[in-house]
């Protein structure tokens, strides 16, 4: 029988008895044999690894070199082990896809998690996510600050740079920037997690952290943060944390060379007129701005 004809119905197990003892007299039937015990021992485990692709290759060179008749589809056996870790890798990318969320100056954006929990997201904020993971594991990566309405069930995570913020189920405002922490407990109890400290935080509680220094403070039950209806507010914060806020909140730069912004500020700013916000943070430190063509302000201090 044609040799090449019994090798193609051996791939495809198709050979009759009679063919199948015509198929092991050939000379090179070892070398069929080893080549397919190759290609079936190349599978993609649970943490796949590349090397594998290769000790494949190197299995097949170490053995006998195929005839010039039987090496038309060694390059098929080879495409398929590609297949099948490009396949594992594939699947592996999709199933830990993670869902990313990101906001803009003077953006807020409402979000609906999958167990139907809700994030608002304050401007210049981040958040990211597993939707794959999320049935058993309710966790959030935090940059920014947000505002959370968690449906109740197993514990949700929210994490941060340098915190880690648990609760069942409840509502609660993070707030992550660059020297300042703070989360405030509206419903339920909220447990945190920063750095060495530990807190669990009932409704009405506020844990702080400003430039490493700890605080706490209370804050109204059952409401929600003020930037959620376009103003934000501050309580004894150093005033480059209010100058921050109001950058994020509008498209402007400030330009601060002769002001101390250090000074301990308590007020706030609506998020819907340019002047009244600048008006409502100024004058209670006795300073004057100017507004350039470019949106940069500049802060003098009042000499009348």
């Amino acid at each position: 029988m044609d040799k090449e004809y019994l090798v193609k119905k051996w791939l495809l197990d198709d050979l009759t008895d009679e063919e199948l003892n015509a198929f092991k007299q050939l000379d090179d039937y070892t070398t069929h044999i080893k080549i397919l015990e190759g290609a079936g021992a190349f599978k993609s485990p649970v943490d796949s690894e590349i090397a594998d692709i290769n000790a494949f290759y190197a299995r097949i060179n170490n053995q006998k070199e195929p005839t010039a008749k039987t090496i038309w589809y060694i390059p098929f056996l080879r495409l398929a082990a590609m297949i099948v870790v490009l396949l594992g890798i594939g699947s592996l990318f999709f199933l830990n896809k993670t869902t990313n969320v990101e906001t803009q100056i003077s953006e807020k954006i409402t979000l609906e998690l999958p167990d139907a929990s809700t994030v608002t997201l304050n401007s210049k904020s981040e958040l990211a996510y597993s939707k794959n993971k999320w049935k058993n594991d309710r966790e959030v990566n935090l940059k920014g600050e947000a505002f959370f309405k968690v449906t109740k069930g197993s514990t949700f995570d929210v994490i941060t740079n340098s915190s880690k913020v648990s609760v069942l189920g409840t509502q609660f405002n993070v707030k992550n920037r660059k020297g300042f922490f703070e989360v405030q407990c509206f419903e339920g109890l909220v447990k945190v997690q920063y750095e060495e400290h530990e807190k669990n935080l009932p409704a009405g509680s506020t844990f702080t952290v400003i430039n490493g220094v700890v605080t706490s403070s209370q804050t109204q039950v059952g409401a929600a943060p003020n930037w959620v209806n376009n103003m934000s507010t501050f309580k004894s914060v150093p005033f480059i944390q209010v100058i921050k806020e109001f950058e994020r909140q509008y498209d402007v730069v400030f330009s601060l060379e002769k002001v101390n912004t250090s000074r301990i500020f308590t007020g706030g700013f609506v998020h819907t007129s340019l002047e009244d916000g600048l008006k409502s943070i100024t004058l209670p430190l006795d300073l004057i701005y100017k507004i350039d063509s470019e949106n940069r302000i500049t802060l003098f201090k009042n000499e009348q």
